[in-house]
C-alpha cells in the first residue's frame, strides 16, 4: 500500500464525484440524495486519495447507537487491483463501532461480504418500467400532499418501518427540490403510510413507499406515479420476501431490471417487514 494514500472526511464535491461514479457503474442513485443524507452523519462519508487525488469511497451512515448503515463502497475503475477498496473498508467500519451494520450487496461483493462476517437476510429487486395505475379499491384510506403539518406523525410511522428514528433527515428528504411526497390518512387522520419519488440519473426512483396494508400501498403507487409523462421510467427496490409488494410491482407493469442482497453484521433492530413495500435507497438504507 502507497504511503500517500489516506482515508478522512469526504468534501461534498469530492461525494457528488463518487455519485457521479456509481451512475456510471449503473446504480442510478436520485439526483438530489446525498444532499439530503449527508447531514445525518457528515463523517460517515469517507474518502480514499491517492496522492491527495479521490480513487475510493465508502459511507457507513450512523443512524442511531444500534444501527448504521454501510454503502457506495467502490473504488474507481483507473485503481482497482490494489488493495485500495480493502484498505478504505478497514478505514470506514470502526465509524459504526457497536452498531448493527447493514448493507445492499451487489452480487458481485456478496462473497466479500460473507467472508467480513455479514449475513444474508434477504434480497432487494429492483422493477423498472413506466408504470400503469392499479386502481386502488375504495375505503384503501386518504392519499394526500405532505405538509409540515404531517412531520411528526410520518417521522412517528417510519420508525416502525426503519431501524431507527430519522426525522430529521426526513425533514429533508420529504420536501427536497423535485422530492414529491404523499401521506395516507385513514378516517381519523391517523398516518397509515406515506411515499417518496424523485428524479434519478435516468428516470424515477420511488423510496420510500410504507403502508399498512396492500390497497394503501396501491393508493400511494398511484398518486406518486400520476400525471407522468407516458415515456417516463419508474424504478422501485422491493424486498423479495415480501409478496404483496412484489405483487404491486409487476401488477405495475414493472419488471426486474436488477437485484442486491441486504445482509447485517448483527440482528438488526426491530422494524415492519409487511409494512415496506419499497426501500428508501440501496446506498443509504
Amino acid at each position: 500500500m502507497r504511503e500517500d494514500f489516506t482515508v478522512a472526511e469526504a468534501t461534498a464535491a469530492e461525494w457528488d464525484e463518487v455519485v457521479a461514479w456509481t451512475a456510471a457503474e449503473g446504480w442510478n442513485p436520485g439526483l438530489g440524495d446525498a444532499a439530503c443524507f449527508r447531514p445525518t452523519d457528515p463523517a460517515g462519508f469517507l474518502a480514499g486519495r491517492l496522492g491527495g487525488r479521490l480513487v475510493s469511497a465508502c459511507s457507513v451512515v450512523a443512524y442511531s447507537p444500534d444501527y448504521a448503515f454501510l454503502g457506495y463502497y467502490l473504488v474507481h475503475p483507473d485503481h482497482r487491483g490494489n488493495g485500495l477498496g480493502l484498505a478504505t473498508w478497514k478505514a470506514a467500519l470502526p465509524h459504526a463501532e457497536g452498531r448493527a451494520v447493514g448493507l445492499d450487496a451487489v452480487p458481485a461483493q456478496r462473497e466479500l461480504y460473507i467472508r467480513s462476517g455479514f449475513l444474508p437476510a434477504y434480497d432487494n429487486v429492483r422493477y423498472t418500467g413506466r408504470p400503469r395505475s392499479l386502481g386502488a379499491a375504495d375505503g384503501a384510506g386518504t392519499v394526500g400532499s405532505v405538509t409540515p403539518y404531517h412531520l411528526d406523525a410520518i417521522s412517528a410511522y417510519d420508525s416502525g418501518c426503519f431501524p431507527a428514528e430519522r426525522h430529521a433527515f426526513l425533514s429533508r428528504w420529504l420536501t427536497a427540490e423535485q422530492h414529491t411526497a404523499r401521506v395516507l390518512l385513514d378516517g381519523n387522520g391517523h398516518v397509515t403510510g406515506y411515499g417518496v419519488i424523485r428524479p434519478a440519473h435516468r428516470g424515477l426512483r420511488i423510496g420510500p413507499l410504507f403502508a399498512d396494508t396492500p390497497e394503501g400501498a396501491a393508493a400511494l403507487f398511484d398518486a406518486l406515479t400520476a400525471g407522468l409523462p407516458a415515456d417516463a421510467e419508474v424504478s422501485i427496490d422491493v424486498p423479495d420476501h415480501h409478496e404483496a409488494a412484489t405483487s404491486l410491482a409487476v401488477s405495475a407493469g414493472l419488471a426486474e431490471s436488477s437485484r442486491c442482497t441486504r445482509m447485517y453484521s448483527a440482528p438488526a433492530p426491530y422494524s415492519r417487514a409487511d409494512a415496506v413495500y419499497g426501500t428508501t435507497t440501496l446506498e443509504l438504507g
